[in-house]
């Protein structure tokens, strides 16, 4: 299965509850952490909440 590492761009200061919650539950809380997740429709739902404050890039 594929993955992708998502790397917090963004501070989360002054967004929603819920995109703070997301980032809490794609495993980041400050600029510059970062996560190596599967590759999963539920994860790809994730960051498309919070585009703005991730950036993602494939693993083979």
């Amino acid at each position: 299965m594929a993955q992708l590492e998502v790397t917090q761009v963004r501070s989360a200061i002054g967004t929603k509850p819920k995109q703070r919650g997301t980032l809490r539950a794609l495993g980041l809380g400050r600029i510059g952490k970062s996560n190596v997740l599967a590759d999963t429709p539920d994860i790809r739902g994730q960051i498309n909440k919070v585009p703005h404050l991730v950036s993602v890039r494939e693993l083979d």
